[in-house]
Order: C-alpha cells, then sequence, then structure tokens
C-alpha cells in the first residue's frame, strides 16, 4: 500500500532534509568537540570523538529527517554550530 501523499515531502524540502543531515549534522558535531577543546584536553577530547562523534552524528542526522522542513533543521544546525564554535573562535 503507497504511502499518502498528504505526508510525503516535497523533492527540494527532502533534497533539503538530506543534507542537513549529513552535511549539517556532522558540521554540528565538529563544531560540539571543538567546543570541548576549550574545557578539556585535546588529547582526550580526540580519543572521546572518535566513539562520540559518530553516535551524534547519526542522533542528529536522525532528527533532521523526523522534521517537518528542511529550512527550519539547516538553521538549528548552522546556530548550533556557530554558537559551539564561537568559544573556541575568541580564545584563539
Amino acid at each position: 500500500m503507497p504511502a499518502n501523499k498528504k505526508y510525503l515531502s516535497s523533492p527540494f524540502q527532502r533534497f533539503l532534509k538530506i543534507t542537513a543531515g549529513f552535511i549539517g549534522g556532522y558540521v554540528v558535531m565538529l563544531s560540539f568537540h571543538v567546543l570541548l577543546t576549550t574545557v578539556f584536553e585535546k588529547k582526550d577530547v580526540v580519543m572521546t570523538a572518535g566513539f562520540t562523534g559518530y553516535l551524534l552524528w547519526a542522533v542528529l542526522m536522525l532528527l533532521a529527517f523526523l522534521s517537518k522542513s528542511g529550512w527550519k533543521i539547516w538553521g538549528i544546525y548552522l546556530l548550533l554550530a556557530s554558537v559551539f564554535s564561537l568559544p573556541y573562535l575568541l580564545k584563539m
């Protein structure tokens, strides 16, 4: 039985969700671990990022696909990446 058309996204919204999941989720994951380097030693964060990075990226990817709007999730991911990167950039 095919899905009801009213529950499906448009092709452009689908593209936005896919790119937000892959690219945006990866950028947020990296910026979060960069934020952790301002608090902890870099060698400890690198070891932790090897394990938690993929888990966080998978969760962010899932959240992107569950969102209703691709624009909204891109905005949220760009805002999170900016907020997470700001302390590291100001520290330099």
